[in-house]
């Protein structure tokens, strides 16, 4: 069925507009927590949120909401995603919710919802809670409506769980490194944990005030960072996005260090010590192809999941694999979290960094990148993929990759935009493939 509320990545949307409103927001916390009652015992919920303005907004909504049917509720502030995640499985809660439009401007938000065991719920629990909450859902009487409570030391035990990733006789001192925290909900947490172990951190994006988070800070804007760490001459850069559950990594001369190239040093160097399972790892479609045939020379294998880090989690579980993501930093390592967790990648990746004694970008370039291309091609409605000419144009381009290269399109999850990939040894003709299906799809949309 055509969902009207969830997307790839919870609900999200632009503030006070659409599905993102506090009427809408009591309606998912009525409709989620009557879902996730199941039992005689008291539920509860924990609720966390990023920095962003209407974070308050959204709490209160969601609090009425999960209160006024019965539901007890922890509210943490702000704090990242992974965090809440974790909390929910460590309270024994019912459940958990982040409100975060992860790295979107302020303007859009967005609500996260997490099962008891910390995972992100199933399209079947999606599904239910989809179709219940324009519904009104049975109040809960006088005397059972639910209690509301803030909890003072939620940071001190994210802060402690994400020091588990490393071996305890690990140490960051002597390492000069730049955190950008995007303004966003790891800005006290991120630059702790890595403090604690020893380094000399450089802070930004630490001063969020509820309009400049991911504003031209965090994983998606590193040219701040990038000028910090060669203003410094620190030895690597550290960027996570609104919710940090994605890292980017600047290397000592101000080069980005994508997710392809993290998951190939996290998974390498746990595969090295005998602590990789399933065989490899599990990235998106959107992975370059110098991944695939990367691992492929280490003996390992690449699973290739739906664009979304939910659906690299569901293939990793399925293949027993215990390291995935996506390039666009999203990290999840499932020894250590139920979700990507950009902090505790951070922390692997700092380890990784101190034992080899090397510098960042001898360290983290491990594999040349293919030419790959990304164009996306908005469209007022219908279905252009289904036109007949735009078949055509992609089977043509199909067998002209074969054997070099991949083609990967398909519309987004949260826009009307259908995104054309292409990859392939040859540069001039991965930009005329893509130039050339764009085409078809404007003509035809």
């Amino acid at each position: 069925m055509a969902r009207k509320f969830f997307g790839t990545d919870g609900i999200r949307g632009r503030t006070n507009t659409g599905v993102m409103t506090a009427e809408i927001a009591m309606r998912v916390g009525q409709a989620a927590g009557r879902h996730f009652m199941r039992g005689d015992h008291r539920h509860r919920v924990v609720i966390g949120k990023d920095t962003r303005l209407s974070g308050y907004m959204m709490e209160s909504a969601l609090v009425a909401g999960f209160t006024s049917v019965g539901m007890d509720v922890i509210m943490t502030g702000p704090l990242p995603t992974p965090a809440i995640a974790l909390l929910t499985r460590e309270m024994r809660a019912d459940m958990g919710v982040m409100i975060s439009a992860s790295h979107n401007l302020y303007e859009d938000n967005g609500i996260k919802l997490f099962g008891p065991d910390g995972f992100k719920l199933s399209d079947a629990d999606e599904l239910a809670i989809e179709e219940a909450i324009m519904q009104d859902q049975e109040l809960a009487p006088a005397a059972k409506v639910g209690r509301a409570r803030r909890i003072d030391d939620a940071q001190g035990r994210y802060i402690h769980a994400v020091k588990q990733a490393v071996s305890d006789k690990t140490r960051f001192d002597g390492l000069k490194v730049v955190v950008d925290c995007a303004n966003g909900a790891a800005y006290q947490v991120a630059p702790s944990a890595i403090w604690e172990l020893g380094a000399e951190v450089i802070a930004l994006g630490v001063s969020p005030n509820g309009t400049n988070i991911n504003d031209g800070v965090g994983s998606t804007s590193l040219d701040a960072l990038k000028a910090k760490v060669l203003e410094e001459g620190a030895a690597i850069g550290i960027a996570l996005d609104g919710d940090a559950d994605r890292l980017i990594v600047v290397d000592e001369k101000g080069q980005t260090v994508d997710g392809d190239q993290l998951m190939a040093l996290i998974a390498t160097r746990m595969h090295e010590k005998g602590e990789l399972r399933g065989g490899g790892l599990v990235a998106t479609v959107m992975s370059n192809l110098g991944l695939e045939r990367y691992m492929e020379a280490q003996g390992l294998k690449l699973e290739r999941a739906k664009v979304g880090d939910r659906y690299v989690l569901e293939k990793m579980r399925e293949g027993g694999f215990n390291v995935g993501g996506e390039q666009s930093g999203h990290m999840i390592m499932l020894d250590y979290a139920t979700t990507g967790d950009g902090t505790t990648a951070a922390l692997r990746v700092l380890a990784s960094l101190v034992r080899s004694g090397k510098k960042a970008s001898e360290l983290m370039h491990l594999f040349d990148p293919v030419p790959q291309l990304l164009k996306n091609v908005r469209f007022d409605g219908g279905k252009p993929l289904d036109d007949a000419t735009v078949k055509s144009v992609i089977a043509e381009a199909e067998q002209e990759l074969e054997g070099t290269g991949r083609l990967v399109i398909r519309p987004s999850g949260t826009e009307p935009v259908i995104r054309v990939m292409a990859e392939g040894d040859d540069a001039a003709q991965v930009e005329q493939i893509v130039d050339r299906i764009c085409d078809a799809v404007r003509a035809a949309a």
